[in-house]
């Protein structure tokens, strides 16, 4: 069954960006790639994905930001938005979630890893293409 979901994803490190793509595409899901909160922004004005996975630290402007300008566009509430970062830290998850973000991640570094949070994600926050 194809699936029809699409996922925005924000990252400024190429290497991360590339490999969550390929696993995302691996289970049929369409991916947009934006390697800065601009972009993101003006990926988001010309189409609505299902799910937003973006990375937390960033420069120009950082995941948190970010999250503050696409919730503040009232088509895009209703997107779920999750954090992903290698920041473990309380201070850093406690912000996302006062924030209101659906989840947070931190980023795992091998394939195996990024599939298994990849398949957690989905699972948590989309439902299956009819």
């Amino acid at each position: 069954m194809k699936q029809n979901k699409t996922i925005l994803l924000i990252d400024d490190e190429r290497p991360w960006l590339e490999i969550m793509s390929h696993v995302l595409k691996e289970k049929s899901f369409k991916v947009m790639t934006a390697e800065s909160g601009p972009e993101a922004l003006k990926k988001l004005i010309s189409r609505k994905p299902d799910l937003i996975l973006s990375d937390v630290r960033m420069p120009v402007m950082n995941g948190f930001d970010l999250y503050e300008h696409v919730r503040a566009e009232p088509k895009n509430k209703a997107i779920p938005y999750v954090f992903m970062s290698s920041i473990d830290d309380y201070d850093a998850i406690h912000v996302a979630k006062e924030l209101g973000a659906d989840g947070y991640v931190t980023k795992p570094y091998d394939i195996d890893d990024a599939k298994t949070t990849i398949n957690q994600l989905l699972v948590k926050f989309m439902k299956p293409a009819v």
